[in-house]
């Protein structure tokens, strides 16, 4: 199994220091993990010690320690993010859409307005920035692909067709899509992206990732096993990894 999803310093909540760093990998080492990738996010750029990951991750030679950044892609914010990306070596970079046209559609106090938008809208415009992201050639990853559902508000367009034009421009530049078990524990309680987007994947021969989206040692590798059974049933045989933004594969 791998986790390439995981977040050390949460939401700013603890710091990047070596006990911390130990933490996460005492329990990927726990749970039979093969790769764990960190993934902060990038607006705690300044705050991460990326070298002291390596410098820990040296202790642990059965386990494969790759390092990453999620980013939350803006259109406007391109060169930004390109300028962040060329500070360190990352193994690999998870591009997430949190927000279209200013509007951060995950926060809570979001929610009373994904049940008074236009459900079409609203995908249409969220897939629309999605596939900006994949086309910035910025990313390896899409992070949990189909967010916009959190809140379980469905849009009436089939979401196959919505998410169309997002799913060919990742197949183009080939991208890896994350399936990612926090979903399970948010209002819609159920992984990113659903199952007929995961066999849609697999359809047209997207390669996909796993991450638990952990912001605390103990949620690293949450519910992967069974996610590695739900790859296996949508036809998928192998979860892809990196190294210097080269991927790896791992059969399930």
């Amino acid at each position: 199994m791998l986790d390439m999803h995981v977040h050390l310093t949460g939401h700013e909540d603890r710091l990047a220091t070596a006990e911390n760093i130990r933490e996460y990998l005492e329990q990927a080492r726990r749970i039979g993990l093969k790769e764990i990738g960190f993934a902060d996010h990038d607006y705690y750029y300044q705050d991460l010690d990326l070298p002291l990951i390596r410098k820990v991750a040296t202790e642990y030679p059965d386990l494969k320690v790759s390092i990453g950044l999620e980013v939350d892609y803006r259109p406007e914010e391109e060169g930004k993010i390109r300028a962040i990306l060329r500070q360190f070596p990352f193994d690999f970079v998870i591009g997430s859409v949190h927000e279209v046209n200013t509007w951060i559609f995950d926060l809570p106090e979001a929610e009373p307005m994904h049940h008074q938008r236009d459900a079409d809208k609203m995908y249409e415009e969220y897939f629309a920035w999605v596939e900006q992201a994949a086309a910035s050639g910025l990313f390896t990853t899409l992070g949990h692909f189909d967010l916009i559902k959190l809140y379980g508000v469905r849009p009436q367009t089939d979401v196959l067709s919505l998410a169309d034009a997002a799913l060919t421009r990742i197949q183009e530049m080939g991208l890896v899509v994350e399936l990612n078990t926090a979903g399970r524990y948010k209002p819609v309680g159920e992984y990113y992206p659903e199952v007929k987007i995961i066999r849609d994947i697999q359809r047209r021969g997207i390669g996909m990732t796993m991450g638990s989206d952990a912001h605390q040692a103990g949620h690293v590798g949450r519910d992967l096993d069974l996610a590695t059974q739900l790859l296996k049933e949508c036809g998928i045989k192998e979860c892809i990894g990196f190294c210097q933004r080269e991927k790896e594969y791992y059969s399930l």
